[in-house]
């Protein structure tokens, strides 16, 4: 079997990572690693471990090189992201004209499909084939079903990741006061953001409750937010471009302002709500390291 240090100097390569990598590895996905192997050695089967974090942090890597290493310890993993749990465009665009216009725009709850994600955990827990949804983020649409990969059941853990993944609702009166501007203007009675979060304490609630255990990860603040995830659009721009496809499908700067406000008040209220319930809280600095060591 590889060692710890080799799967990681692997991983970074084939993902073109920084030299530094394999310290933030040792500071991070190695230590989570290790404290998902001992969640699972409790018995539970599947074990299934939620990761959150805000948009931009790191949570796709995170957990592609963690399923990695619990891969070398003879564990059974499967991941699924709360992005590819996101409704049809055709099932937002109704939303948007039976309840709010806001609701086009994928990220906040009430735009994805909870019943699919339990369903999916369901059966990740039998013997069997388990296909896991996936979510075209270019086309704004859920890929074919037939392209969506398969996992031979039953697994040993599930790693649920998402930036609202174990989210609770907001105290009412605390969606009184619109947080920026797209609230102000385009939500000004709060009926997009009411309807959001009656569905965290609603039909997201089922779902975030099969959680055995949670890691949350945070930003140093909402502007920091901002920035990772102008990042991810642009190594989404430079994957489109590779696989011949229009770069025009990534937002531009003025688009992504748009779309990260509607995350704001969710993100914010998951930094100041969830450490407290979290089983692993790490809180990242400007370039995603953790200030303390797991």
């Amino acid at each position: 079997m590889a060692s710890e240090a080799a799967i990681v100097a692997t991983f970074a390569r084939e993902e073109g990572l920084p030299e530094d990598f394999a310290t933030l590895a040792a500071r991070l996905h190695r230590p989570l690693a290790a404290r998902i192997a001992g969640w699972a050695d409790e018995g539970r089967s599947p074990l299934v471990v939620g990761i959150c974090g805000p948009q931009g942090s790191g949570k796709s890597t995170l957990v592609a090189l963690v399923e990695r290493l619990l891969a070398a310890r003879g564990l059974k993993v499967a991941v699924l992201s709360i992005d590819d749990l996101y409704l049809t465009r055709a099932e937002r665009t109704r939303l948007a004209r039976e309840v709010h216009p806001l609701l086009t725009t994928r990220g906040v709850p009430g735009t994805h499909d909870p019943a699919l994600g339990l369903a999916v955990l369901d059966a990740l827990g039998r013997p069997g084939a388990t296909a896991l949804p996936r979510f075209d983020k270019a086309l704004d649409d859920r890929a074919p079903e037939a392209t969506w990969p398969r996992v031979a059941g039953p697994v040993d853990i599930v790693l649920l990741e998402g930036w609202c993944v174990g989210a609770r609702a907001q105290p009412a009166t605390m969606l009184d006061v619109p947080i920026n501007a797209l609230e102000r203007d385009e939500d000004p009675d709060g009926a997009w953001r009411g309807f959001a979060n009656a569905a965290l304490a609603g039909p997201y609630a089922p779902l975030f409750a099969r959680l055995d255990r949670l890691a949350l990860m945070t930003a140093p603040d909402f502007a920091t937010v901002r920035v990772w995830r102008g990042e991810q659009e642009e190594r989404l721009r430079a994957r489109l471009a590779a696989e011949g496809r229009d770069p025009a499908l990534a937002m531009d700067e003025a688009a992504l302002d748009r779309f990260i406000a509607h995350y704001e008040r969710l993100t914010r209220w998951i930094a100041e709500d969830l450490p407290g319930v979290a089983d692993v809280v790490v809180r990242l600095d400007e370039r995603r390291w953790p200030r303390e060591a797991l």
